[in-house]
Protein backbone atom coordinates (compact mmCIF):
# COMPACT_ATOMS: atom_id res chain seq x y z
CA UNK A 1 0.00 0.00 0.00
CA UNK A 2 1.62 3.51 -0.98
CA UNK A 3 2.17 6.12 1.69
CA UNK A 4 -0.85 8.54 1.80
CA UNK A 5 0.14 12.53 1.97
CA UNK A 6 0.00 12.04 5.96
CA UNK A 7 2.27 9.76 6.28
CA UNK A 8 5.12 11.73 4.15
CA UNK A 9 3.90 14.78 6.96
CA UNK A 10 4.82 12.85 9.51
CA UNK A 11 7.70 11.76 7.87
CA UNK A 12 9.05 15.09 7.20
CA UNK A 13 7.79 15.49 10.82
CA UNK A 14 10.14 12.86 12.14
CA UNK A 15 13.06 14.35 9.92
CA UNK A 16 12.38 17.63 11.72
CA UNK A 17 11.93 18.79 8.19
CA UNK A 18 9.61 22.15 7.75
CA UNK A 19 6.83 22.33 5.64
CA UNK A 20 3.78 23.68 4.38
CA UNK A 21 1.23 22.49 1.81
CA UNK A 22 -1.13 24.41 -0.15
CA UNK A 23 -4.29 23.10 -1.85
CA UNK A 24 -5.27 23.63 -5.60
CA UNK A 25 -7.13 22.15 -8.23
CA UNK A 26 -5.28 19.09 -9.58
CA UNK A 27 -2.49 19.91 -11.38
CA UNK A 28 -0.98 17.60 -14.30
CA UNK A 29 1.51 19.74 -16.22
CA UNK A 30 3.97 22.53 -15.32
CA UNK A 31 2.01 25.07 -17.73
CA UNK A 32 -1.25 24.24 -16.07
CA UNK A 33 0.92 25.39 -12.86
CA UNK A 34 1.82 28.26 -14.18
CA UNK A 35 -0.16 30.45 -11.65
CA UNK A 36 0.80 29.34 -8.68
CA UNK A 37 4.38 31.11 -9.18
CA UNK A 38 2.83 34.04 -8.30
CA UNK A 39 1.21 33.16 -5.17
CA UNK A 40 3.87 30.85 -3.76
CA UNK A 41 7.27 32.12 -4.13
CA UNK A 42 10.12 29.57 -4.36
CA UNK A 43 11.36 26.77 -6.82
CA UNK A 44 8.28 25.16 -8.79
CA UNK A 45 9.62 21.72 -10.21
CA UNK A 46 9.00 19.18 -12.96
CA UNK A 47 9.63 15.82 -12.23
CA UNK A 48 10.37 12.94 -15.25
CA UNK A 49 10.68 9.30 -14.38
CA UNK A 50 12.68 7.68 -16.74
CA UNK A 51 14.50 4.93 -17.63
CA UNK A 52 17.52 3.77 -19.72
CA UNK A 53 17.66 1.07 -22.57
CA UNK A 54 18.88 -1.52 -19.90
CA UNK A 55 15.58 -0.67 -17.67
CA UNK A 56 17.76 1.53 -14.82
CA UNK A 57 15.55 4.11 -13.70
CA UNK A 58 16.29 7.49 -12.64
CA UNK A 59 13.80 10.26 -11.18
CA UNK A 60 15.07 13.58 -12.79
CA UNK A 61 13.75 16.71 -10.66
CA UNK A 62 14.16 20.19 -12.22
CA UNK A 63 12.98 23.62 -12.09
CA UNK A 64 9.85 24.02 -14.28
CA UNK A 65 11.31 26.00 -16.87
CA UNK A 66 14.30 23.96 -17.30
CA UNK A 67 14.65 22.86 -21.43
CA UNK A 68 16.12 19.14 -20.57
CA UNK A 69 17.60 17.71 -23.56
CA UNK A 70 17.53 13.86 -22.34
CA UNK A 71 19.87 12.41 -25.13
CA UNK A 72 22.28 14.47 -23.79
CA UNK A 73 21.59 14.30 -20.40
CA UNK A 74 21.43 10.23 -20.15
CA UNK A 75 25.62 9.90 -21.08
CA UNK A 76 26.31 12.50 -18.30
CA UNK A 77 24.07 10.21 -15.69
CA UNK A 78 25.28 7.34 -16.57
CA UNK A 79 22.45 5.93 -18.50
CA UNK A 80 23.05 2.68 -20.99
CA UNK A 81 21.35 4.20 -24.33
CA UNK A 82 18.83 6.49 -24.66
CA UNK A 83 16.79 7.95 -21.78
CA UNK A 84 12.68 7.19 -22.26
CA UNK A 85 9.76 7.99 -19.95
CA UNK A 86 8.63 4.94 -17.99
CA UNK A 87 5.08 3.54 -18.65
CA UNK A 88 2.44 4.62 -15.94
CA UNK A 89 2.12 1.14 -14.87
CA UNK A 90 5.89 1.13 -14.04
CA UNK A 91 5.40 4.53 -11.82
CA UNK A 92 2.41 3.22 -9.85
CA UNK A 93 4.33 0.50 -8.87
CA UNK A 94 7.87 1.70 -8.29
CA UNK A 95 6.61 5.44 -6.60
CA UNK A 96 2.87 4.66 -6.14
CA UNK A 97 1.74 7.76 -7.57
CA UNK A 98 -0.33 8.49 -10.85
CA UNK A 99 1.25 10.81 -13.83
CA UNK A 100 0.57 14.24 -13.14
CA UNK A 101 1.59 13.53 -9.29
CA UNK A 102 5.16 12.58 -9.78
CA UNK A 103 7.53 14.01 -6.80
CA UNK A 104 10.43 12.76 -5.25
CA UNK A 105 8.39 12.62 -2.13
CA UNK A 106 7.06 9.51 -3.51
CA UNK A 107 10.07 8.06 -3.24
CA UNK A 108 8.93 7.39 -0.02
CA UNK A 109 7.13 4.69 -1.42
CA UNK A 110 10.48 2.94 -3.44
CA UNK A 111 11.14 0.93 -0.76
CA UNK A 112 12.98 -1.82 -3.15
CA UNK A 113 15.48 1.20 -4.15
CA UNK A 114 13.84 0.65 -8.08
CA UNK A 115 14.96 3.90 -8.67
CA UNK A 116 18.69 4.06 -9.04
CA UNK A 117 19.91 8.05 -9.28
CA UNK A 118 17.93 11.05 -8.17
CA UNK A 119 19.01 13.68 -10.14
CA UNK A 120 18.53 17.42 -9.04
CA UNK A 121 18.33 20.37 -11.17
CA UNK A 122 21.19 22.93 -9.76
CA UNK A 123 18.93 25.84 -11.31
CA UNK A 124 16.08 24.94 -8.68
CA UNK A 125 18.39 23.95 -5.61
CA UNK A 126 18.93 27.64 -5.54
CA UNK A 127 15.77 28.53 -4.37
CA UNK A 128 14.06 28.36 -0.88
CA UNK A 129 11.72 27.09 -0.75
CA UNK A 130 11.51 23.99 -3.23
CA UNK A 131 7.66 23.30 -4.34
CA UNK A 132 6.48 19.52 -5.12
CA UNK A 133 3.35 17.85 -5.09
CA UNK A 134 2.82 15.86 -1.38
CA UNK A 135 1.62 12.60 -3.55
CA UNK A 136 -0.83 13.70 -4.97
CA UNK A 137 -1.71 16.44 -7.77
CA UNK A 138 -4.42 18.76 -5.60
CA UNK A 139 -1.68 20.58 -3.25
CA UNK A 140 1.81 21.47 -2.98
CA UNK A 141 4.16 21.37 -0.64
CA UNK A 142 7.45 23.62 -0.09
CA UNK A 143 10.37 22.38 1.89
CA UNK A 144 13.96 23.63 2.20
CA UNK A 145 16.59 22.49 -0.55
CA UNK A 146 18.26 20.89 2.44
CA UNK A 147 15.02 19.71 3.54
CA UNK A 148 15.00 17.95 -0.01
CA UNK A 149 18.02 16.17 -0.17
CA UNK A 150 18.07 14.82 3.98
CA UNK A 151 14.59 13.40 2.80
CA UNK A 152 15.69 11.57 -0.20
CA UNK A 153 18.59 10.07 1.52
CA UNK A 154 16.74 8.74 4.82
CA UNK A 155 14.58 7.47 1.54
CA UNK A 156 17.58 5.66 0.86
CA UNK A 157 18.52 7.11 -2.69
CA UNK A 158 21.88 8.31 -3.82
CA UNK A 159 21.36 11.88 -5.55
CA UNK A 160 23.22 13.92 -7.81
CA UNK A 161 22.88 17.69 -8.37
CA UNK A 162 23.86 18.66 -11.89
CA UNK A 163 22.92 21.56 -14.53
CA UNK A 164 20.34 21.17 -16.53
CA UNK A 165 20.30 23.12 -19.10
CA UNK A 166 23.24 22.15 -20.54
CA UNK A 167 24.18 19.09 -19.14
CA UNK A 168 27.03 18.37 -21.65
CA UNK A 169 28.90 20.80 -19.82
CA UNK A 170 29.27 18.61 -16.99
CA UNK A 171 31.75 16.17 -19.01
CA UNK A 172 34.05 19.11 -19.99
CA UNK A 173 35.58 19.79 -17.20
Amino acid sequence: MPATRDDLFARLDALGIDHRTVDHAPIFTVDEGEHLKRDLAGGHSKNLFVKDKKGTIFLIVALGETKIDLKALGPVIGAQGRLSFCRPELMEEVLGVTPGSVTPFALINDREQRVSKVILGQEMMIFNPVWFHPLENNASTAVSPEGLLRFITDCGHEVETLPLEKPLENTLG
